[in-house]
């Protein structure tokens, strides 16, 4: 559990408020509803108080029978009318409830596709997505026990304190006391349960983690003979959890058998006092009938609301997670009044330019460079140097440590990133696909694109052949990250992507790396025209793709340290005929 890490009440409570607030008229007719059903279950003992004090003074069986039975028909009545708005209550929140928790689950979503490239680096998918779901969830929970065990609580008190205060006067005393027993118990308590329960959720997002983690690289478990290994480690994990949640329950129970003390003791003295009072002839033998009927109503409600207070201390430390999120600043976010980036020449420029990462790693060091309208380079350098650092700061997943980076003279920090992002067409090295249809991958390119536009940069890509030939064509489910599709063809459907994007900068970052040769082959038609009458940068370490670009910049160190043609750079001592040489000549060395 992160040390900082907080329960959040007041916040969670004001996001769902929020929440509610959208359905105010409906939100109040249900408590209102509620209060009635909890009242009209509150009068019946006071109907059997008045028929066993009459009774008492009923002479002849017949007279006696008559009263009985039209009491009996009085306390049915009351039921009826209970039952019903009980009834109708469900119903009301069957109406409100369910959108509420959706209304949640799209905040959560939000704020997730509000943070940084740099937050979901440091998350597991899994574990993200039982916080959204886990918020929603305690929702249900947290409202469920407040309109079903504190809103009718709270009709019970008042109608016991009402009675009782004004039977006699010693009843407040006991009522005042118990009551502030019960509350700073709640006090007392609730910082050391709101403890166990923070860290039982942290320990039930890490087993959520590992087990997303392991379902995701289930091949690589097969491969490298895992299986035991990570059985272990997620026994480790598990058993973590579980030493946890049972401090959890045992803390919990701990404080319930505390309350039925509490409670236990509350009941014998009221009954104390009655007795006392019925000794002396101060009340009958209806109202002595109808206080046990109260206490015990109310000793049962305090046990649900033991249960229920437990659930919502379980509940906000799940929630406490997502709201933590959501009250999360942004990494990178628009500077207030950014503007739409306005495309003229897509001339990209970087002014001494540094950037290190949060771990201390120095990626660039002012790095300058300048690439003209609709010019083609390439970044070249060994592992290290800063080319992936480079199109990630074009592309703001990162802010520059310093300097500035700019786009037709508008600098990338002060533009709204969406308008940055619909200038790029980005196809990175491991192109992730949704597990959806081929159509709705290729045209997420452009959310409105036609059928006929879709199989046109489906065929440019070369794409459409091996469609063709599924049983499903365009309808066929690609797989969770395009696990179905070979690593070339998940690459040529990026590509597609990118063709029917048709932005005027085109990011390609080892686009051709999972292609075999043949397809490479076919593919460098298609990026040439992709690349047409476009600003491209590309990322390369197969350094026979990039002999045709206009310029080849050479990085190491987060610096440039060479430019020029490919024919200029072979003429040179330097990093890039090295490179040149290693590859060619493993290249000879593998044919031979």
């Amino acid at each position: 559990m992160k040390k900082n890490q907080k329960l959040h009440v007041r916040e969670t409570l004001v996001i769902y408020g929020r929440h509610v607030l959208k359905y105010r008229t409906s939100a109040i007719v249900l408590i209102l509803v509620i209060l009635g059903a909890a009242g009209a279950s509150m009068i019946p003992p006071l109907v059997v108080q008045r028929m066993i004090d009459e009774f008492a003074k009923i002479d002849g069986v017949n007279s006696g029978f008559w009263f009985a039975f039209k009491r009996i028909l009085e306390l049915l009545g009351y039921w009826i009318i209970a039952w019903t708005l009980w009834r109708i209550s469900g119903f009301l929140a069957t109406g409100i409830q369910p959108r509420i928790r959706t209304d949640l689950e799209r905040t959560a979503l939000d704020a997730l596709q509000r943070q940084s490239h740099r937050f979901f680096t440091d998350e597991f998918t899994g574990a993200l997505v039982r916080r959204v779901r886990g918020f929603a969830n305690a929702y249900i929970d947290i409202a469920e026990s407040i309109l079903w065990r504190f809103v009718p609580l709270v009709v019970e008190l008042s109608f016991i304190f009402v009675i009782f205060v004004r039977l006699h006067i010693l009843f407040l005393p006991a009522l005042i006391i118990w009551f502030a027993l019960m509350v700073a118990k709640s006090i007392f308590f609730a910082r050391r349960r709101s403890v166990l329960d923070l860290e039982r959720a942290a320990k039930d997002s890490k087993v959520t983690g590992v087990l997303s983690d392991v379902i995701t690289n289930n091949l690589n478990v097969k491969l490298f003979t895992a299986t035991q290994h990570e059985r272990e480690n997620f026994f480790n994990v598990t058993e973590e959890r579980q030493v946890v949640a049972l401090q959890t329950w045992r803390f919990g129970e701990r404080v319930l058998v505390l309350q039925n003390i509490i409670s236990a003791a509350f009941m014998l003295t009221m009954l104390g006092i009655l007795a006392w009072l019925w000794s002396r002839n101060v009340v009958g033998l209806g109202i002595f009938a109808a206080a046990v009927l109260y206490f015990n109503r109310l000793n049962r409600s305090m046990d649900d609301v033991g249960n229920a207070m437990r659930r919502i201390y379980e509940a906000l430390a799940e929630a406490a997670e997502m709201t933590e999120i959501i009250l999360l600043r942004p990494e990178v976010q628009n500077k207030r009044g950014a503007k739409e980036l306005r495309i003229s020449k897509a001339k990209i420029e970087f002014q001494n330019v540094s950037f290190i990462y949060s771990d201390g790693r120095e990626a660039l060091d002012s790095f300058d460079l300048v690439i003209n309208s609709k010019e083609k380079v390439a970044l070249v350098g060994p592992s290290g140097a800063g080319k992936s650092t480079v199109t990630k700061l074009l592309l703001r997943f990162y802010d520059v440590t310093s300097g500035t980076i700019s786009i037709d003279g508008q600098r990338v920090h002060e533009v709204t990133q969406d308008s940055l992002h619909r200038t790029i067409s980005f196809v990175p090295q491991e192109p992730l696909l949704f597990h959806r249809s081929l159509r709705d991958n290729i045209g997420y390119g452009c959310q409105n694109a036609t059928e006929e536009e879709i199989i046109t940069a489906a065929k440019k890509s070369y794409c459409h052949e091996f469609i063709s030939e599924l049983s499903n064509g365009y309808d066929t489910l690609v797989g969770e990250r395009g696990i179905k599709l070979s690593g070339g063809e998940r690459q040529r459907v990026a590509i597609a992507r990118a063709i029917l994007k048709d932005a005027p900068i085109l990011v390609l970052d080892e686009a051709t790396s999972s292609l075999d040769s043949e397809s490479e082959s076919l593919i460098q038609d298609a990026l040439r025209v992709l690349m047409k009458d476009k600003t491209v940068i590309v990322i390369a370490h197969r350094l026979s793709t990039i002999i045709q670009m206009d310029r080849i910049i050479v990085m190491e160190k987060g610096k440039v340290v060479d430019m020029g043609t490919h024919e200029e750079l072979m003429k040179k001592v330097g990093i890039y005929q090295k490179l040149w040489n290693i590859q060619a000549g493993g290249f000879r060395t593998s044919i031979v």
